[in-house]
């Protein structure tokens, strides 16, 4: 399935991206990274063979003891798991072992593993040519041209589970040419939840001392407690060039292990002021203070990170009693943003504040909050979607009093889909253009400043792109391709829809941007090429059916766990 997309906009991706290279300084970094997963690869084999040891005692006890046969059986049973859990744990670790041996970059290895002595032999420097290598350069030329971005072209960012293996696969979207293809893609540790694009250099000081540096990376939360980010202009990379949370430190279990007792078990992590502790559910982008990056997670805290330092800077920890699952960050105030939670309640906080108390206005909705939005053609307003299939439209200006919450009043509610609104965006070039989607596998699309309507939004046209449950869907970020909208799902399909080629979306919105009216045209959707083996015709061509879905969608994020 895909769970989230996000766009780049044009002329950020490099013209030619870079093909991963460790140099010395970037294998130190790995090899910290290495050696944390090694420390708790270690960790855990020493706990397994512990557990097993003790389940070999029972055994021994039950014996003495005189126990039943079913009871010695048991703890037979007992201790082959164990050993299981043990033989896997050193698996892991002679993995990591030789990972570490094996590179010819780092003195502190050479003594590991059967690659040991490689550092004695001779190596060319880049740009300097090896005698014994000879090289097609019409290869590099080939290679160098399939990975080239045109500025003309958009990276569409996807967010993919399939087979238990999840990675973010970084299309190229060819407006001109109707082409979308995986240009390259990443692997990433779990099933992934959400996506944030950003335009800085993330980990160091250039944002702070050039505001105009400007780079191409993605920052990816998933099930895990970390936050992941990549470098989207480097091919084949083996590590994210950052980590944002505990497993960028040295695992305080793993320091303090030799004063613990074998076969203890370790501790829950507790609600910290430093890193997350349970899966990320919403990432947002400061886009003022570009090295700002805000989170959201199912450990109820929401987490503001320094880019520059990738440390947290900031964590609240009482602005909502349940899982927080949305963010957004205002479009003109850029020290506040808006949170909402599994708790019903959207609430507006400032993050100079201390840790936000019952004064932060706060707003109450009738189910569990799916996303919020700021209107970007207004911004005194902003949208909730909710798990009853409801979109609210809110005015900051009005916040209830906090003991009136459950009648807070929006400016208006649609009643949109009849199951959870698992995705909905407002087009950032066209006023009052909205997309809602579902778990009923519809797709929506609503004109929000319709005349006759009492001021609320008229449905222009539905869709079922036989995507699935739709999991995302988003518009395009430049004004050149602001009707495109990329739509995914439990299919594990992405498609782009140029939605100026329906004649209701030309007639919604012909007064509001120059050059949509015209002749009649076939309604243009275009989709990546699928090589899966159960792929059919229907989904290579791209074709629109009208109609809607029946079928059950994940309930939040729990539900979205288990499928």
């Amino acid at each position: 399935m895909i769970t989230a997309t996000t766009w780049v906009p044009r002329g950020f991706a490099a013209q030619f991206p870079q093909r991963y290279d460790i140099d010395e300084k970037e294998f130190e970094r790995i090899a910290d990274l290495a050696r944390l997963h090694l420390e708790d690869a270690k960790e855990g084999l020493e706990e397994a063979e512990a557990a097993g040891s003790d389940g070999r005692k029972e055994e021994e006890e039950g014996e003495k003891n005189g126990e039943s046969n079913g009871a010695a059986a048991e703890a037979v049973d007992k201790d082959e798991d164990m050993k299981e859990v043990g033989d896997e744990k050193q698996r892991e670790f002679v993995s990591l072992s030789l990972y570490t041996s094996n590179c010819p970059l780092k003195s502190g290895f050479s003594g590991m593993g059967m690659f040991g002595n490689i550092k004695g032999l001779a190596y060319y420097q880049p740009g300097e040519q090896d005698p014994y290598i000879t090289m097609d350069l019409q290869d590099d030329d080939e290679e160098r041209e399939e990975l080239q971005v045109l500025g003309t072209d958009n990276l569409l960012l996807v967010a993919k589970t399939e087979d238990d293996i999840a990675h973010l696969e970084v299309y190229v979207y060819e407006d001109e040419a109707d082409n979308l293809y995986v240009h390259h893609d990443i692997m990433l540790p779990a099933i992934p939840l959400c996506l944030e694009w950003l335009d800085i250099p993330v980990g160091g000081a250039s944002v702070l001392e050039n505001k105009d540096a400007r780079g191409n990376y993605a920052a990816i939360g998933t099930m895990d407690p970390d936050i992941e980010i990549w470098n989207l202009d480097l091919v084949d990379c083996l590590f994210p060039n950052a980590i944002l949370g505990a497993s960028s430190e040295p695992s305080p279990a793993s320091v303090s292990k030799s004063k613990k007792k074998k076969g203890k078990k370790k501790k829950s992590p507790k609600v910290n002021d430093n890193y997350h502790i349970d899966a990320v559910l919403s990432l947002s982008g400061n886009r003022q203070h570009r090295n700002l990056l805000a989170s959201a997670s199912a450990d109820k805290t929401v987490k503001l990170w320094d880019l520059s330092t990738t440390k947290c800077a900031k964590s609240y920890n009482s602005l909502h009693t349940d899982k927080i699952c949305a963010l957004s960050w205002h479009p003109s105030s850029a020290t506040t943003i808006l949170s909402g939670s599994y708790d019903r309640t959207i609430v507006w906080s400032d993050m100079r504040s201390p840790d936000p108390t019952s004064t932060n206005p706060r707003w109450g909705v009738d189910a569990d909050v799916e996303d919020v939005r700021w209107d970007p053609h207004n911004d005194h307003y902003f949208y909730v979607s909710t798990e009853s299939g409801n979109l609210y439209l809110y005015d900051s200006r009005n916040s209830p009093p906090a003991s009136t919450l459950a009648q807070s009043k929006p400016v208006w509610t649609l009643n949109a889909h009849d199951k959870s609104l698992s995705a909905f965006d407002v087009n950032p070039v066209i006023p009052g253009f909205i997309v809602t989607a579902s778990v009923d596998r519809s797709v929506k699309l609503w004109n929000a400043r319709a005349e006759n309507t009492g001021g609320g939004p008229a449905m222009v046209v539905s869709r079922d792109f036989d995507l699935g449950k739709i999991f995302s869907a988003r518009f395009a970020p430049d004004k050149e391709v602001g009707f495109r909208l990329a739509v995914a799902g439990s299919k594990g399909i992405v498609k782009v829809w140029d939605t100026s080629t329906n004649a209701g979306v030309r007639r919604a919105f012909a007064g509001r941007v120059a050059g949509v009216v015209g002749e009649e045209r076939e309604e243009r959707v275009v989709g990546a090429v699928e090589d899966s083996s159960d792929g059919s015709d229907e989904e290579e061509d791209g074709g629109v059916t009208v109609g809607g879905g029946d079928g059950e969608g994940p309930d939040g994020w729990e539900s979205m766990e288990e499928e």
